[in-house]
């Protein structure tokens, strides 16, 4: 934001130096000459002939001041700029004008964090912790439709223009919101900020997947993302529109006159409740390309060309035998759509006009689809997965845990509704049962796995199946138990000039190791060395590693990192198994070998000199 600094008060000069050093395309306005600022004779005449060119004021000194300087130039919420207020010990800063559309609450907590202030925000959805039904345009790219209900008694003067008209029923809805009347949330689509909205839902919200789904009669209000606008009539709704669909056009040879053909797409379109705003592209076969209509289309659209071969791989719901004697294709407008969304589901199937057909399609990426979401869980203590693996389990609708190995705190974190299970008495057909159960209804769902899964995860099984049956999924990394071992060993694995490799691999139990990765070839390296999966066969290991390892090589015996009861054995290599023995320690115990544990012998020759001051005597 470019932001204009003024400063009332001299003595809040360190303060708005502060702020000048943190906040881009900013500068300070100062009623005395001061280094590094802009000199100005009057607060309220610079603000006057100002007032349009900056995206914020922030002004240091006395509220009385900030207000009949910004007083003459207030015209509008939805234009005028962000006005901050702070005082000049940079105590408090204080939001003035512009909270929401203007972006001062924004930069008042920023402002605010910068200097180690109370930020002052008075907005009542600010206060209360609820949306800011106006802002979410703005910050998740959404296009706002605001309706009344035919039968309602507030009817916005006529005297007022379309866009006043609109903002003072967004006005009315935000009154309903923030006094908690019944509030229904239609998501058809998923995005950055349909996520956002189910992380932080208020009480009075419920959601809904499909329009059908909704009762108008239970909610005062209604509100939806989706690029298609949905059709109640009897309730108050704001749809926010996310630019989510690809268009497939069909066109006659020469079809026109062009804005009457465009108009009736228009039509057509808004018939099935789709405005402009939702369209991410329009697609057709390359031989259209010349096309008066495309040209058209194309002065206000991305315009996307497909060749024949490419649309007849796609399988579509109303094959023409017309079209594919022409064309080379048995579908246009539809296989288009699919194509260019990357997805196998039209929302609108064809629809057929004089001289055009038209078809949509929701972005592939944007489908409120079933979802697969892999996490690691850390190594056992809650606090230890990831902010994303957090998340991500806060909006499951399914969380499946690998039983005794991940900590049972971790589901806590679970919404209402959701369902929690462990898989510790599952086979992988049962577990592959449950998801495929929830998937198919479109659900999320998290599998968590302990530490890193890529790591002895046991996932590949999995991602096979999720593979052959098309389903959607990703992986969510997390902290393996190798790194809390180095934590809790207070030990830097990876030491210049003495290790500088880790090996992660396990001893040859029931599971054959390949030949070339026996543990005492792997050992040869003398690197660090953290063994999972091998307390069982102690012994062995102890044999294959004294092959190599010298029998005083430090070694750690690390049972349940990061749990409550974790413990971790100390001692030598030639002392390994006895550990294990005396100390029954059986699953999830890692074992650590090499001289990096515990080790604080001498400095790299990188930073030896740097610091060597701080060992002379």
């Amino acid at each position: 934001m470019k932001t204009a600094i003024i400063l009332i008060s001299e003595a809040g000069l360190h303060v708005a130096r502060t702020l000048l050093a943190e906040l881009p395309a900013s500068g300070v306005f100062t009623l005395r000459h001061e280094e590094g600022c802009t000199h100005i004779d009057s607060a309220a005449d610079f603000t006057a002939g100002n007032f349009s060119r900056y995206d914020a004021f922030i002004f240091i000194g006395a509220m009385g001041i900030c207000i009949r300087s910004i007083a003459p130039c207030i015209k509008d919420k939805y234009t005028d700029p962000a006005v901050l207020c702070i005082d000049s010990t940079g105590k408090y800063v204080v939001s003035v004008l512009s909270g929401h559309i203007g972006g001062a609450n924004e930069l008042t907590m920023e402002a605010a964090g910068i200097l180690g202030a109370e930020p002052v925000v008075t907005t009542q959805s600010d206060r209360s912790g609820l949306w800011a039904l106006d802002t979410l345009p703005q910050r998740f790219g959404w296009t706002p439709v605001v309706s009344a209900p035919v039968s309602s008694s507030f009817v916005p003067p006529s005297t007022l223009p379309s866009g006043e008209k609109e903002r003072a029923c967004m006005n009315r809805h935000i009154s309903l919101f923030v006094s908690g009347k019944p509030t229904a949330l239609l998501l058809t689509v998923r995005d950055e900020g349909t996520d956002w909205m189910e992380a932080h839902l208020p009480s009075h919200v419920a959601v809904f997947y499909r329009p059908e789904d909704i009762e108008p009669s239970r909610f005062e209000l209604i509100l939806c993302v989706s690029p298609q606008v949905p059709r109640f009539t009897e309730t108050p709704m704001i749809c926010y529109v996310p630019r989510a669909l690809h268009l497939g056009i069909g066109l006659a040879r020469q079809a026109g006159p062009t804005r009457e053909v465009l108009t009736a797409i228009e039509e057509t379109l808004k018939e099935q409740g789709i405005v402009p705003a939702a369209i991410a592209s329009i697609s057709t076969i390359d031989a259209k390309s010349e096309e008066p209509v495309v040209k058209a289309l194309q002065k206000e659209y991305t315009v996307n060309f497909h060749t024949a071969e490419e649309l007849a791989s796609i399988e579509v719901p109303h094959p023409s035998p017309t079209v594919m004697k022409h064309m080379g294709t048995a579908s246009v407008c539809e296989a288009a759509a699919l194509l260019t969304a990357a997805n196998s589901q039209l929302l609108l199937p064809k629809v057929k006009g004089a001289n055009y057909t038209v078809a949509a399609a929701i972005d592939g990426g944007m489908m409120r689809r079933g979802h697969i979401e892999i996490v690691g869980a850390g190594p056992g203590d809650p606090e230890l997965i990831s902010v994303r693996g957090r998340r991500l389990l806060e909006k499951a609708d399914l969380i499946l845990y690998a039983g005794s190995l991940v900590p049972r705190e971790l589901t806590h974190c679970a919404k209402p509704g959701a369902t929690v299970l462990s898989s510790a008495s599952m086979d992988l057909k049962e577990q592959f049962r449950v998801m495929k159960t929830f998937y198919d209804k479109g659900l999320f769902i998290v599998r968590l796995h302990t530490g890193d899964p890529c790591i002895y995860g046991a996932i590949q099984e999995q991602m096979n199946y999720f593979d052959q049956h098309g389903m959607s999924y990703h992986i969510t990394p997390g902290i393996s138990s190798f790194q809390a071992a180095a934590a809790a060993l207070k030990s830097q694995f990876t030491i210049p000039e003495k290790v500088q490799s880790i090996i992660l691999t396990r001893g040859e139990g029931r599971t054959p190791m390949p030949e070339r990765e026996k543990l005492h070839l792997m050992a040869r390296s003398q690197s660090t060395m953290c063994i999972f999966l091998s307390a069982g066969i102690a012994e062995q290991v102890q044999e294959e590693l004294l092959q190599e390892y010298p029998k005083s090589t430090p070694v750690a015996v690390c049972y349940h990192l990061t749990w409550k009861d974790e413990r971790i054995f100390r001692g030598e290599l030639k002392d390994l198994a006895k550990i294990v023995k005396e100390n029954k320690l059986t699953l999830t115990t890692m074992i650590v070998v090499g001289e990096a544990i515990g080790n604080r012998e001498g400095l790299s020759r990188l930073y030896a000199h740097e610091f060597k001051h701080l060992f002379r005597k």
